[in-house]
């Protein structure tokens, strides 16, 4: 039974069906001249019956789109920006990031800053498994890079 199994299974389907033979593939094996009893009666047969998948209603399709997609790289968060500028396309510690946007205040950087550019994905971690790190740094994602390219691209 199982050599039979194989043999049916490597029989090529397509031309059987263009050759119009009356095969079924049940549990993907073509079984050739398969008893009545397997047979679906043509009630059962009916495209609509059993769908696999919704079409799209008409009521539910705008009826036109909107002039402008929202953005889904921009931010309104002039923070976010300037700390997207200070990065830039290199890797920087909390220190460093500080350093250049002249703040001396860590706590404050982390709450306004860094952790909300990190929350909104613009920004991540060198080391993302070990957060205090000794050598962590940060550095744009793809949605960061984005935006710097688009804050860049008049410079």
């Amino acid at each position: 039974m199982i050599i039979i199994l194989s043999i049916l299974y490597q029989l090529p389907t397509k031309s059987n069906l263009l050759l119009g033979e009356n095969n079924t593939l049940k549990n993907r094996y073509m079984i050739i001249n398969p008893p009545e009893e397997w047979k679906m009666p043509e009630s059962e047969q009916t495209p609509d019956k059993y769908r696999t998948s919704t079409g799209q209603t008409p009521d539910k399709l705008p009826d036109k789109l909107p002039d402008k997609l929202p953005d889904k790289f921009d931010t309104n968060n002039l923070h976010i920006k300037k700390l997207i500028n200070i990065i830039g396309r290199d890797n920087f510690s909390i220190k460093e990031m500080m350093d250049k946007a002249g703040l001396k205040n860590r706590e404050s950087f982390m709450d306004v800053y860094l952790n909300p550019a990190i929350k909104d994905k613009f920004v991540r971690l060198l080391y993302p498994k070990s957060p205090r790190h000794p050598r962590q740094k940060y550095l744009l994602t793809v949605k960061g890079l984005a935006l710097y390219n688009e804050l860049t691209k008049g410079e």
